[in-house]
């Protein structure tokens, strides 16, 4: 549990970051500095500072019945591919029941983890990602088959819409349970606003990116059963960094 003093502390670091953050962009701005293509590294998920910077939340928060735990994983067996001591592990019991009383008043079937809002100082922290084509994520999808191909991964802007998203599925390549790195091109999100996809689609404002998280939606494919999910990392890239085909389908929930 993050103390005082550490909150504290990762406050005056965001608030470093964001003026640092600024003044490159200004730099940028009077034409003395080519923009980066760089890979960026957005969130790590190796140590429990890393963790304390995610909420979580499941259906049972609202009296649905699921369960979701995200956890720091010390496995050797899970962590030597990635030659890290530790990733996170994203898991639990995805159910579509709910408690008595609740039938046909709430739907069941989801859990989903997401970055924490950072204020600043200066107001609040987001990242820019304006000048990258691509979000990778290293992931390692474990626990029952049936849950594998019901994760989507939400991307929230710091746009006028608070309860704009912008999603994307998440399509695994390997069934064993083994790490993978998959890449969504930014265009390929779908906007969407409580959950239904918006009749208007607008351009994804990847300057101010507030929030990165990834969902187990098994309400919309009626699965259930146990979930595991193994999460190392989440970056920005561009074509040079692409190592396996992209994630391009269209946005579906069958």
């Amino acid at each position: 549990m993050p103390t005082l003093k550490s909150r504290w502390v990762t406050y005056l670091e965001r608030s470093s970051r964001m003026l640092r953050d600024g003044t490159t962009r200004i730099v940028r701005m009077e034409g003395a500095d080519t923009p980066s293509r760089a890979p960026i590294t957005l969130y790590r998920f190796n140590t429990p500072q890393d963790l304390a910077e995610y909420a979580l939340g499941c259906d049972a928060d609202m009296g649905g019945t699921s369960t979701a735990h995200l956890e720091l994983d010390t496995d050797p067996a899970h962590n030597e591919p990635v030659g890290k001591p530790a990733t996170a592990k994203f898991w639990g019991e995805m159910r579509l029941g709910v408690r008595p009383g609740l039938e046909g008043r709430i739907r069941g079937g989801y859990a989903g983890f997401r970055n924490k809002h950072r204020p600043t100082l200066f107001g609040e922290l987001t990242d820019d990602v304006s000048e990258h084509s691509y979000l990778a994520l290293r992931l390692r999808a474990a626990g029952h088959p049936r849950t594998r191909n019901s994760y989507f991964v939400n991307i929230q802007t710091d746009g006028p819409i608070s309860t704009d998203l912008w999603q994307h599925r998440l399509y695994f390549n390997r069934n064993d349970g083994g790490w993978e790195d998959v890449f969504i091109p930014f265009d390929a999100f779908v906007l969407t606003n409580a959950g239904e996809i918006a009749p208007d689609q607008l351009t994804m404002l990847r300057e101010r990116i507030r929030t990165v998280g990834i969902s187990l939606l098994g309400g919309n494919s009626g699965v259930e059963g146990p979930y595991e999910l193994g999460i190392d990392e989440i970056r920005a890239v561009n074509d040079e960094d692409v190592t396996v085909p992209p994630s391009t389908c269209a946005f579906e929930r069958g």
